[in-house]
Formats: structure tokens, sequence, C-alpha cells
């Protein structure tokens, strides 16, 4: 259903007059690790456990897709699918509450975190020189998570579907036709949470329809509500293609 929503929004940009340019920015990469995952839920009665610290990751390849407009040089208008499942396996060194089932210290269980996002995101550029652009917008987020534990007795889950929105930003400097320097990202603040997912790093642009990047990427924040309390920060070494037409 999440697909349907996109395929629509991309056609109603096609309606867009042809002074716009359409990008694809696809990027994909290993997942390197999680300073920290913090779990309780429920947020009252429910185990406070570190996933990061207790558990280990099994190495991950991500994948994301950006697709937009750029009108005028400088309203861009973009869609964005960014699908994350990290697995970490093991045990726990005490008897975990979680989801009102217990799960018993030494027993080795599995935990499935998945965090998946979709975005739409307007961003005005108010610098537009030969080696400077500089942007500022807004992005609504749809958050698609969900946290599973499972072991050899028990298998439960809680999800999360919900809307966030966010800051966009993006700042680049060209110190030559081929080579830019990147910063960007989504972030915002509140006191039920807080979401940050910030890139920086270097693109090469082969010719004037392609181009490849490499850096780094952070995604960090999470909740604290009545019913979960998730904490995360995950790391990301990136690479892309960007494709205009």
């Amino acid at each position: 259903m999440k697909f349907h929503y996109i395929i629509l929004t991309l056609l109603t940009l096609a309606a867009i007059p042809a002074s716009a340019q359409f990008k694809l920015d696809l990027e994909s990469g290993l997942v390197l690790g999680t300073n920290y995952n913090k779990v309780r839920i429920p947020n009252s009665g429910g185990t406070l456990v570190n996933l990061q610290e207790d558990l280990t990751i099994d190495p991950k390849i991500f994948y994301r897709i950006r697709a937009g407009y750029t009108i005028k040089n400088r309203h861009n208008v973009s869609l964005l699918y960014a699908p994350l499942t990290v697995k970490y396996k093991g045990s726990f060194g005490e008897n975990v509450n979680f989801n009102g089932l217990n799960f018993p210290a030494a027993q080795p269980l599995e935990v499935f975190y998945k965090f998946n996002s979709y975005r739409i995101t307007y961003r005005y550029d108010f610098v537009t020189k030969a080696r400077w652009r500089v942007g500022a917008g807004l992005t609504g987020k749809i958050r698609d998570a969900d946290v599973r534990f499972k072991n050899e007795s028990s298998d439960t889950h809680f999800d999360n579907i919900g809307f966030v929105p966010l800051v966009n930003f993006y700042a680049s400097y060209k110190p030559n036709y081929r080579w830019s320097l990147i910063l960007e990202g989504d972030a915002l603040a509140a006191k039920q949470g807080r979401a940050e997912d910030i890139f920086a790093g270097a693109a090469y642009q082969v010719n004037p329809k392609f181009g490849i990047k490499l850096g780094y990427r952070v995604v960090e924040g999470g909740a604290d509500s009545e019913e979960v309390y998730n904490l995360n920060w995950i790391n990301y070494a990136s690479i892309g293609v960007l494709v205009s037409f």
C-alpha cells in the first residue's frame, strides 16, 4: 500500500512543467553498527535493555531511494524510501520483560529491529552560486517501526507507525566542476523524542547526467512515550549514484 502512495505522488510530480529537472539518488552500503539501541516496552513495567551492549549485530547491507524534482534551480520536491531491518542475537545477563513476556537470562534469542522511513520533502535553495548551494525546508516522515523478540519458547513484537515532521537542510561546496562536498539531512527534537538523519560526504560528477557519492550517514533519535521507550544511534558507510534527467 505504501508503494501506491509513492507511485501516485510521482505521477502528480510528473505534471510539473518542463522547466523542472528530475533526479534520482540511489544509495547503498553497510550498516556499521549501532552506538546504542535502548529499548523498554512497555515503558512502565518493561525492562530497559541496550541491544548494542547486550547482544551482537549481524552485518547488514542497506539501500535508500530518493526521487525528486528541482524547479527553476531553487525549488526541490523529493520522495524518499528508506527501509532498514537489523538483527541482533545472543542472550541477556538478566531476565527481561518485553511486551508482557519474560525472556530468561542466558537463554539464546534473536531481536529483529525494523525502522522503515517514508518521506516527502520540500526544500528552497536560497544560495545557488557556482561553488555554493545552501537550502532548507520541511519533511513529512512516516515512521514504520517494529521490535521483535524471539527465542525457542516465546515470540512477540511491538510495532508503531506514526507521522513525524522534520526540518530539512542541505549545503554543498564545489571546489571545481567534478567534486562536491555535501552535508544534508532531516532533524528535529521535541518533548516526545527526536530524530536526526544526516549524511556527510563527497560527490564526483562523471558527466552532466551522472555522478557518484561516498560518505558517512548517521540515524539517531527515538521516542519516550507511555507505550514505548526507544533511543538508537545507527552508523552507515554509504555509496551511491546521482542521476539527472
